[in-house]
């Protein structure tokens, strides 16, 4: 297996918060995603990658090989990491890396396609009856080759190791990595681009900009509403450049952290307590948090989501993973800041 590398405890949130659900040892689940400093391990240097461009352009070969779905392979696009990468036909064997990779392989349509995944991808239903090749953190290298797969997917944090050493093997890779809900849409169409299946892409992007679009406008007049999404019990949050952030903003909320240095800041019981959000949405039920523990934290008494008892809990596979479900955590988090008008 690939080992870990050094522990970055920023890092460790991001790579829970790409949909790979590690729990803490205390409470282990194969459907949490629960970021625990103690648990994740990738590069600093990996995490540079997920400024690279978000958007998929794709340019044909010379002399291109038509198929009947109309794409034409051989075919170059860019990922997520800014890495231009050729596909030579349409892919029949996907490995996945990532549960949020996963999910938008199945929601693109290539789910048939999809040979293996990661150990914690759990939707579709489907995809758990996949073969595993193991823990996000620590892939089964092996594994994966044996799969023979014609296309890879990782998250972001899988460029600095994984990545070079796959395509030693000879495998190609492709790098997802959305850090907003236009990443998402383009998350999609690329791999539309890249399986043949550009027109269920580009209806599923029109559908869920549809479903964005109606959040928006029920909230554009709305007072904005503070609020706390606490990613794990040592006070990890969402900050600005993060999808989590986006969905916050984008639900008629202004984030505590948004104007944090980090994408993904821990902050102190005190800074929570100033800052007196009016909601807490917590993604670390699977860690024990509940809102009663919240309620019982010394000091958070004085908090307006404590005193009005506004404190919520979301699935973090919903919450946790730049996929097409992350609407859905669109539309509950619009519910939670506004119940008066998404009833």
């Amino acid at each position: 297996m690939l080992r870990s590398r050094p522990l970055s405890a920023l890092l460790a949130v991001w790579l829970a918060l790409v949909g790979c659900t590690a729990a803490p040892a205390a409470a282990p689940t194969a459907s949490t995603a629960v970021p625990t400093p103690a648990t994740a391990a990738a590069t600093a240097a990996a995490s540079a990658t997920t400024a690279a461009s978000a958007t998929a352009s794709a340019a044909t070969t010379e002399s291109p090989s038509p198929t009947a779905a109309g794409a034409a392979y051989p075919l170059t696009v860019t990922d997520d990491a800014g890495r231009s990468v050729t596909i030579e036909g349409p892919p029949e064997r996907i490995v996945s890396a990532a549960p949020s990779a996963t999910e938008l392989a199945f929601a693109v349509g290539l789910g048939d396609a999809v040979v293996a995944v990661d150990k914690f991808s759990n939707y579709p239903p489907e995809a758990a009856e996949r073969e595993s090749i193991g823990s996000y953190i620590e892939p089964d290298l092996e594994a994966i080759v044996g799969a023979r797969p014609d296309l890879v997917l990782v998250p972001g944090f899988a460029v600095a190791e994984v990545v070079p050493t796959l395509e030693k093997r000879g495998l190609t890779v492709l790098v997802l990595d959305a850090t907003d809900i236009e990443g998402v849409y383009a998350n999609i169409e690329l791999l539309g681009q890249v399986g043949g299946r550009e027109e269920e892409a580009a209806a599923l992007v029109e559908d869920l900009r549809s479903r964005v679009a109606n959040v928006e406008q029920a909230v554009a007049r709305a007072e904005r509403v503070r609020t706390f999404y606490e990613i794990d019990p040592t006070l990890y949050t969402a900050g600005p450049g993060s999808f989590i952030d986006d969905v916050i903003r984008r639900a008629g909320g202004t984030n505590i952290a948004g104007d944090a240095k980090t994408e993904y800041p821990q902050l102190s019981s005190e800074q929570v307590v100033a800052a007196d959000p009016q909601v807490i949405i917590l993604g670390d039920e699977g860690a024990g948090v509940s809102p009663k523990a919240v309620k019982e934290r010394a000091g958070w008494s004085k908090i307006a989501a404590v005193q009005e008892d506004r404190i919520y809990k979301i699935d973090p596979d919903i919450g946790s993973r730049p996929g097409p479900r992350i609407v859905d955590a669109l539309e509950q988090v619009a519910r939670f800041l506004h119940p008066d008008l998404f009833p």
